[in-house]
């Protein structure tokens, strides 16, 4: 690849597609090929989310009784904002000590991982390509659908749990054939079968939803990229290297509120998700 755009430059298309491809163990046979694994997004979603677990612990062991530094007090708002939260939808004491800091470590390991879309383009696949010598490196692991789809499915098994936890196994099988409609026997076919299709759909759009935004937002950040490509063929395309200048950064300022957007919403419908496993119809 690097030969063949050495020699002849890739078109935008071309660019578009070369940059969206990941570094797989194996070659995709089929749509749905779970044999297949993103090396790229499983590596950055690990690297990061223990980057993540560092910084919480270094505020942790860093916090101190008097005055609070800028890193400690950023740390203290967000813990409080999260525990806020928590406690407006889990009224549940006891569970609130695992939920808040769960919520807590999604809303910081997917806002990490959102601001990967925020390095340049093309500056960690270059390195990859050149350096590595890695034919393709996608670097924002939440526009992979894999990734959004696995963790929407970890807080579907973080319901379940509390739903056994908190109603028992046999107060959470009689609320899956008693509701919504009743307990008349003759419902409970249809009464299990739409709450297997709330906890489907709930899943399927809580992962689809971060994927969207982010999936998007990379590619606006690939055409943003196009138009310094354009200008480098182009011998009168000054033009388009300022607008790259100035689109990327108007992009990148308004990509902060979308990252973090993202991850709050994520972080808001997992504990609404936890909540109603706490509540009994």
């Amino acid at each position: 690849m690097a030969a063949e755009g050495a020699a002849q430059p890739l078109t935008a298309g071309e660019y578009i597609i070369h940059h969206l491809q990941h570094l797989q163990n194996q070659h995709q046979h089929g749509v749905v090929d779970f044999s297949v694994v993103n090396l790229d997004s499983s590596f950055f979603t690990i690297v990061i989310g223990a980057i993540g677990c560092w910084l919480l612990w270094l505020a942790a062991r860093k916090a101190t009784s008097g005055v609070p530094g800028r890193f400690q007090a950023a740390v203290e708002m967000l813990v409080e904002m999260v525990d806020t939260q928590a406690k407006g939808i889990v009224h549940n004491a006891k569970s609130r000590k695992l939920v808040s800091p769960l919520a807590l470590t999604v809303f910081v390991w997917i806002f990490l991982l959102n601001a990967m879309d925020l390095l340049p383009v093309d500056l960690l696949p270059w390195f990859g390509e050149h350096v590595l010598g890695l034919q393709h490196l996608r670097v924002v692991p939440t526009a992979d659908l894999s990734v959004t789809m696995g963790l929407s499915l970890g807080v579907l098994v973080v319901c379940l749990v509390y739903n056994v936890r908190i109603k028992g196994a046999g107060g959470w099988a009689h609320e899956l054939i008693a509701a919504p409609f009743g307990d008349k026997w003759f419902l409970w076919p249809v009464n299990f079968l739409m709450q297997i299709i709330e906890f489907v759909a709930k899943t399927v759009s809580h992962g689809m939803r971060l994927f969207g935004n982010m999936y998007a937002g990379e590619l606006i950040f690939m055409l943003i990229a196009l138009m310094g490509g354009a200008f480098a063929l182009s011998a009168t395309g000054i033009l388009l290297a300022l607008g790259q200048i100035v689109a990327g950064t108007v992009w990148a300022i308004f990509h902060i509120l979308i990252i973090t957007l993202q991850a709050f919403v994520f972080m808001m419908l997992a504990l609404v998700y936890v909540g109603q496993a706490h509540d009994s119809h």
